[in-house]
């Protein structure tokens, strides 16, 4: 297991180690269970298991065993033992036709530890889509009043990648589908939210899908859309900038003639540094007109 995550293990579970040598240590024992004792960890973030996967790691244990054991929970009101981490080792264990299975079994978990540890281990193994792990972060933060800083302590991650994925779930459910059947990448779900106006970012989603664009070449398309390239300016005519340098010298000043997009009507700009100077400007104009 990765240092980062041992970490937040450590810290969910009190320190307690998950051992292998079968001794009761701090609430933890290793036994074998009958496979019709075990339930789905109801905080599960995974929603979906591939079946081919399944039927491959089925077969691998029937010729090799169940190489590590998984992690549950006894429910003494059930009677029954709820996975932590695992299900996915369970599922195939069942195709793979075992009637019990080897188990860590823990008596002093909680439901935010649960939730935790399901989540830490799917994304330890890499396993969950980017919704799936939003939806898993969302459950802990909003359920056990978890802060995000705390989040990112248990899986070893940054406050900012946390909120990054977090934001996925702000997307359209087009969108986050899009994510969850792996049609785009959290890339492209990240170049989505670069653009506020959700019309704008719905016609990129559907340029993303029918091209294959890059996530470099979503970015890209997305920065544009946000800050669009100025329209180049008209160049001036010689009469205009002869206009201008007239006015500049009789004034003493800096002045603009801004045409606009009829050739008989714009804008004069006259220029000034100080109340004074602009007094000063004031002043040569009313001379003249008097």
């Amino acid at each position: 297991m990765r240092q980062a995550l041992g970490k937040g293990l450590d810290a969910l579970l009190g320190g307690e180690a998950l051992n292998n040598d079968g001794a009761n240590n701090g609430g933890v024992a290793i036994q074998k269970i009958g496979v019709d004792k075990i339930i789905p960890n109801r905080y599960q973030p995974r929603k979906t298991f591939n079946e081919e996967s399944l039927k491959e790691l089925a077969s691998s244990i029937k010729q090799h065993g169940l190489t590590q054991p998984i992690v549950v929970v006894y429910d003494t009101g059930l009677d029954k033992y709820e996975i932590v981490v695992g299900e996915r080792r369970f599922r195939a264990a069942q195709l793979a036709g075992l009637g019990e299975i080897e188990a860590i079994i823990h008596t002093k978990l909680d439901d935010k530890q649960m939730c935790a540890l399901a989540l830490i281990e799917n994304i330890q193994r890499e396993d969950l889509n980017p919704i799936e792990t939003a939806l898993g972060y969302k459950s802990l933060v909003q359920k056990f009043m978890i802060s995000q800083n705390e989040l990112a302590d248990f899986c070893g991650k940054s406050k900012a990648a946390i909120s990054n994925t977090l934001r996925l779930l702000t997307l359209s459910m087009e969108m986050q589908k899009a994510l969850q059947n792996g049609s785009i990448s959290e890339g492209h779900g990240r170049a989505l939210l670069m653009i506020s106006d959700e019309q704008k970012r719905d016609i990129l989603f559907k340029k993303i899908l029918a091209t294959k664009m890059s996530v470099r070449q979503a970015e890209n398309s997305a920065r544009l859309i946000m800050s669009p390239a100025t329209k180049t300016k008209k160049a001036k005519s010689p009469d205009t900038k002869a206009f201008e340098q007239s006015l500049q010298e009789a004034l003493g000043a800096k002045v603009e003639l801004r045409q606009g997009a009829k050739a008989n009507k714009g804008v004069l700009v006259l220029h000034y540094n100080s109340f004074d100077e602009l007094d000063m400007f004031a002043e040569r104009l009313k001379n003249r007109i008097l």
